[in-house]
């Protein structure tokens, strides 16, 4: 037997990757044709719905109701109702919420019952009458006793340095007016003084000569041009008891000047240290220069 030989098995070819025909692209229309008419899709206007309509006629009247002008807010505030359910919460309103709402979430808060059933930490702070009506107030607008207590004390801080300030302006003012009187009166400011302040506290009272001011910040009775009109009619009606008051005797310049030449003539206690006068004398010119300097 003769040997035979097996012919090799030839391997088959690996398919080639087939190629993809191209995308062929939109081929536009030439200059010279007419463009190719497309339909145009036409887009539907949504709806308006008028969220009243959809009510059952038995709720549309129900005021919880009348601040809902469209689906999207009533369902918003249904969702946020139902997450409060069962819950020991206050719900916070919103925009359409109504009168009662409010008094209920007020109540809730801790507002008191009544307005008079607000209580304090201080006394006689206030007046009466004023604090029935801010109780009122603050009811009615839902504040808490500390809200209230807390307004109340801020104000009567503010009220307390206000008349601080006051009281400094005043006593500025006066200083101001009693230099410039001093200046012009000079040694009979006294007695100008006293015969004006007479006809002035018996003409218009200490109650409006003390609390009266004026647009310069002035009180009526401290105003240098007001003492200086009521010193000239205090002049004309001199003669007066209401003017001249308990007698008490003013001197007038010429009259100061006479007695302290008299009280340091030559001779006098004024100059002798060891006369028993001389103390009183030196005293007595003393006071006398004081005055008729102003």
């Amino acid at each position: 037997m003769s040997d035979q030989t097996t012919a090799p098995v030839e391997q088959s070819e690996q398919p080639k990757e087939v190629a993809q025909p191209e995308a062929t692209p939109a081929v536009k229309e030439s200059v010279l044709a007419e463009p190719v008419k497309t339909e145009e899709v036409k887009t539907e206007e949504p709806q308006v719905i008028n969220f009243k309509e959809l009510i059952p006629e038995e709720y549309k009247e129900e005021k919880a109701l009348q601040n809902f002008s469209n689906m999207n807010d009533f369902v918003k505030s249904y969702l946020n109702a139902q997450s409060l359910v069962g819950a020991n919460k206050v719900a916070i309103p919103n925009k359409m919420a109504t009168e009662e709402d409010w008094e209920e979430v007020y109540s809730k808060l801790g507002r008191p019952n009544k307005p008079e059933d607000y209580k304090y930490s201080f006394d006689n702070e206030v007046d009466p009458e004023q604090l029935k009506q801010f109780n009122e107030t603050a009811h009615r607008i839902g504040l808490l006793p500390k809200q209230a207590e807390r307004i109340i004390k801020f104000y009567n801080e503010l009220n307390t340095q206000t008349d601080a300030d006051r009281v400094k302006t005043f006593e500025a003012k006066q200083v101001e007016a009693m230099a410039e009187l001093k200046k012009e009166f000079g040694p009979e400011y006294n007695k100008r003084l006293d015969q004006a302040k007479r006809l002035a506290v018996e003409t218009l009272g200490n109650d409006i000569l003390n609390n009266a001011v004026l647009n310069d910040g002035t009180r009526l009775g401290d105003n240098a041009q007001v003492v200086k009109a009521f010193s000239m009619l205090a002049d004309k009606l001199s003669e007066d008891e209401l003017v001249k008051g308990d007698g008490i005797d003013y001197q007038t310049a010429s009259e100061i000047e006479k007695e302290i030449s008299e009280l340091t003539e030559d001779g006098s206690p004024y100059w002798n240290k060891t006369h028993p006068n001389h103390a009183k004398t030196v005293d007595r010119v003393f006071k006398l220069r004081e005055q008729l300097n102003g």
